[in-house]
Formats: C-alpha cells, sequence, structure tokens
C-alpha cells in the first residue's frame, strides 16, 4: 500500500494530467485537499447544514443500520451523519476516519454526549480502509467521489469491495451533474473557484460502480439551495 505521501503526490500528478481531458475532473490537486479542509473545518457545519442535510438524511435512511451491525465511514468529517449512525447502532462497531484533523476534532466533540456507544474515529485515508476483508455491513461515502479525480475512483471502489461484506451495502451521496439550468450554477463556481465549493465538482457514478462489481439498487437526486446531489444505495 502507498503511503499517504506518494498517494497524494501521485494523485496531485494524475489530476492536473486529467483535467486537459475531461473539464468537470479534480481541479484542485489532492495534496491542497486535506489544508483545504482544516481550513474550512471550523465554518464546515454552516455550509453543510445549508447545503446537505437533505442528502445526509436519505443517506442515513437508506444506510437503514441496524444495532449490532459493522459500519464504515470513510469520510467522516465533522461527524454529521456518523453522529446519527451511532445513535442507531450503540452496540455495534461504528469506525469513522477522515485525513483531516480539524474536521476529526470537531467530530469528536459531536460525539462526546453519545454515551455508552461503541465508535472510533481516527485519521486515515479511504484508500487504505481500517478494517479486515469482508467485514462492513454499510459502507458510507459521503462527500467524497466529488473530489477525487476519476483515474484514481476504481481504485477507490477496489477498496470498497475489499472490506464490504458479500451482502454489505455501499450508501454514497455527493455532488453530481444538474439536470436543471438554474442548479449549473455550482459547475461555473467550480470552473472558476473550485476550492469556494469544497474543491468539488458533479460526478455521475452508477456506471462506474457497475463497472466495478457493484448493484445499484437505488439512486436518488436530492437539491438543496440548488445544489445537485445524487444519493446511491449499492450491492455486490
Amino acid at each position: 500500500m502507498k503511503s499517504l505521501q506518494s498517494y497524494y503526490g501521485l494523485v496531485g500528478r494524475n489530476a492536473m494530467n486529467v483535467t486537459a481531458q475531461n473539464k468537470l475532473d479534480a481541479f484542485v490537486p489532492q495534496n491542497e485537499i486535506v489544508a483545504l479542509y482544516d481550513k474550512w473545518a471550523g465554518v464546515w457545519d454552516v455550509w453543510s447544514r445549508l447545503i446537505e442535510t437533505r442528502a445526509r438524511a436519505r443517506a442515513v435512511y437508506l444506510a437503514a443500520v441496524g444495532d449490532g451491525q459493522s459500519y464504515l465511514d470513510a469520510a467522516v468529517g465533522t461527524g454529521l451523519t456518523f453522529r446519527e449512525v451511532v445513535r442507531r447502532n450503540p452496540n455495534g462497531e461504528n469506525i469513522g476516519i477522515d485525513l483531516s484533523e480539524g474536521m476529526l476534532a470537531l467530530a469528536r466533540q459531536r460525539l462526546l454526549p453519545v454515551k455508552g456507544a461503541h465508535y472510533e474515529l481516527q485519521k486515515g485515508s479511504p484508500f487504505a480502509l481500517p478494517a479486515h476483508g469482508a467485514s462492513i455491513d454499510v459502507l458510507m461515502s459521503c462527500f467524497l467521489f466529488d473530489r477525487i479525480p476519476f483515474a484514481w475512483m476504481d481504485t477507490l471502489l477496489a477498496e470498497f469491495r475489499r472490506v464490504l461484506k458479500s451482502d454489505g451495502k455501499l450508501i454514497m451521496a455527493h455532488m453530481t451533474e444538474a439536470p436543471y439550468i438554474f442548479a449549473k450554477g455550482y459547475e461555473i463556481i467550480y470552473h472558476l473557484a473550485p476550492k469556494a465549493v469544497g474543491a468539488r465538482r458533479g460526478v455521475c457514478l452508477s456506471e462506474r460502480l457497475v463497472q466495478n462489481g457493484f448493484q445499484v439498487e437505488r439512486r436518488e437526486y436530492v437539491q438543496q439551495l440548488l445544489f445537485p446531489m445524487e444519493i446511491i444505495r449499492a450491492y455486490l
């Protein structure tokens, strides 16, 4: 497994190479993402509540985590989604990882009032998940794939396949391509100042999931403050 330093160096170069071919690939080199989210951590909840609450609520609903299951959040952020799942799964295994220490610090504070539940929050890469093979019932990926280059998505999905049980669920929520003209303003902002939207651009992942061995059971479109998002539930 590559070290985080070598991983970021490679991804940064790939991101810049691919942008010439696809205008909506990752414009921000991945080695700048962690610093961006550390900087924004203190105000991220405001942004998230303005544009992400509907998508996160649907993701938690579609996850349908039952008490006693194994749950892993591959980009836990400030813990908004993670907290809701831990409350539903106090006796299960709940793992949340993120590369941003600033985000993790807020997630730890958010989970303090949740007493008696089993959970752990740790710094880590979604490309090297802290779980044994075929050990996870529900894997959550919220607002992760919309900020990584297309060239690395298959590698990430392979890691997801590795940790999921044969009947495990993958739940995804991320920015997607807008079907309505008024929601396409975020694409313009992304082209002009990608960091202003958290380095995230619209992606549609159903086809890529199928190509990587997943069965897409459900795909929903949610829009909040004209912010276009898709929520996906998929199985192996």
